[in-house]
């Protein structure tokens, strides 16, 4: 009975974002509870075990299973020791097994490793053994490394932002998983490295250009010798060497088509690059185009500190310049500060505090707020997402009313990307004149299909789509944007391990 081994490590960090993530900050199911919470969620690992479920004669080993409950800095020394020693232990308790699953992100950062989840392949081939297939599937915003290439024999990757196909890539892993065991397959990695860092609207796959090297990606996977098969532009704040974007196309022992396959989506991919660039509209003109706006909601859209990129949620910039201006519309806005939500609750419900709001966490980009403050309500932070019926946890948090601004203040960030955290603290967007959204794109039911309108704001943060901004020194160079006339010489490196 061929024994599978399972396996989850996902985080995404910005490199910009001073405040460093740690090991409580994740959520770990070891063993045999790892199964049955995978069971119950519509994650990579759940969409495996629906195929290997399925499959008779199948063992499956659950090892290590960790993802961070948001994205965040960089992770400290001892909490990546710590995780680390905690995965591989699971894979050696594993014992012999015929293949491995690796469920990763790509994405991460340590204070002492800039490839963790390379390393992590690289030692699990030490504890598993050299001869057994591994399968591991990535975020197409993943950094993908020689080491994390050499170390397996085929990589999957999402094909949809923003994210909704998860279970479906798992799917597709496990679905590759079985081929691998069977031998009836034998594959070889090509991949192309592309000199680009890039983010806006062309990256939204249903309707951007990005959506065309996607859709080219499906039909090479699907069809003849294809095995895999995508493009990943990385995570522009995971500032590390290996960061840029790549294509990636995995086949059936056929080389040259992989080949040829991974140098037309790379070519697909910069021929758009240019305009893989989101136009932002500055501070005090983002507020008076919101003040303008006569009817409806208006959706600020602060990406720079976007909690699910890696920031550290703690800006007040757009707030503050909403109230430099007067701006005496309804205003909703999320913020991460601790010091002001202990405040609150020491003060009880309906109080009125004098607060500082925000820039506790990232004091070199924001300053706290000075604000007369209501306390409308108070929480524990637990909740589930909207998206995905995740469970949440931002701890305990509190509504302060100030004037015309009502802000949910979180103990720790949580990701944004829909609305959830706003209705589990009692506040419906839709009932505000403006919104601020922390979160590059969100699901169009989210925001975009109800709201008047749309402004990406050119604020500060740690995951600013102004790159320039941000002081990149470990990637590669040259690298669009951050260097002018970036030329591309397409080349393609091969992997194969058997």
């Amino acid at each position: 009975m061929p024994r599978i081994v399972v396996a989850e490590c996902k985080q995404e960090v910005s490199s910009f974002n001073p405040v460093p993530s740690h090991y409580e900050g994740f959520r770990v199911v070891r063993g045999r509870a790892m199964l049955d919470y995978h069971r119950r969620v519509q994650e990579e690992i759940g969409g495996a075990l629906s195929v290997l479920d399925a499959e008779a004669g199948i063992e499956i080993i659950p090892a290590y299973g960790g993802s961070s409950n948001t994205s965040g800095g960089i992770l400290a020394g001892e909490s990546f020791e710590r995780l680390s020693a905690d995965f591989l232990a699971d894979l050696a308790e594993a014992g012999p097994v015929d293949a491995a699953y690796f469920a990763l992100h790509g994405a991460m950062q340590a204070e002492t490793e800039d490839d963790p989840e390379g390393w992590l392949l690289q030692e699990a081939r030490r504890i598993l053994g050299d001869d057994i297939p591994f399968v591991v599937s990535l975020d197409l915003h993943g950094i993908l490394t020689d080491r994390m290439l050499q170390h397996s024999d085929a990589v999957v990757v999402y094909h949809t932002y923003p994210h909704v196909d998860f279970f479906q890539t798992g799917a597709r892993a496990a679905g590759l998983v079985l081929k691998l065991l069977s031998g009836d397959v034998r594959p070889v990695t090509a991949r192309v490295k592309i000199p680009a860092l890039v983010r806006g609207n062309e990256l939204i796959t249903e309707t951007g250009s990005v959506g065309e090297c996607i859709r080219l990606a499906q039909q090479m996977e699907a069809g003849p010798g294809g095995l895999s098969a995508g493009v990943m532009w990385g995570n522009p704040f995971t500032d590390v060497p290996e960061l840029r974007s790549n294509s990636l196309v995995v086949t059936d022992g056929d080389e040259q088509l992989a080949r040829e396959q991974a140098l037309a989506l790379a070519n697909l991919f910069w021929q758009h690059h240019e305009k893989m660039q989101v136009p932002l509209t500055g501070l005090e003109d983002a507020v008076r185009r919101a003040a303008a706006v006569t009817g409806g909601t208006v959706a600020l859209m602060d990406a720079a500190d976007a909690t699910s990129s890696g920031a550290s949620g703690d800006s007040n910039a757009i707030v503050r310049e909403l109230i430099a201006q007067n701006y005496r519309g309804t205003v909703l806005a999320p913020v991460v500060d601790p010091a002001a939500v202990r405040q609150a609750v020491a003060a009880g419900l309906g109080a009125t505090i004098q607060v500082n709001i925000g820039g506790t966490l990232d004091p070199g980009r924001f300053q706290p707020l000075a604000l007369a403050c209501r306390v409308r309500s108070l929480s524990d932070g637990q909740f589930r997402s909207e998206s995905f019926g995740w469970h949440w946890d931002s701890g305990p948090t509190a509504v302060l009313q100030a004037d015309n601004v009502t802000l949910v203040v979180g103990t720790q960030p949580v990701s944004l990307f829909d609305r959830s955290w706003f209705y589990a603290n009692g506040q419906d967007p839709r009932h505000f004149n403006v919104v601020v959204v922390k979160s590059p794109h969100c699901e169009p039911h989210m925001f975009a299909d109800w709201c008047t309108e749309l402004i990406d704001v050119d604020a500060p943060g740690s995951t600013s789509a102004r790159l320039t901004s941000l002081g990149h020194s470990k990637c590669a160079r040259p690298m669009f944007p951050l260097d002018d006339r970036v030329e591309f010489h397409p080349a393609v490196d091969i992997f194969r391990r058997h």
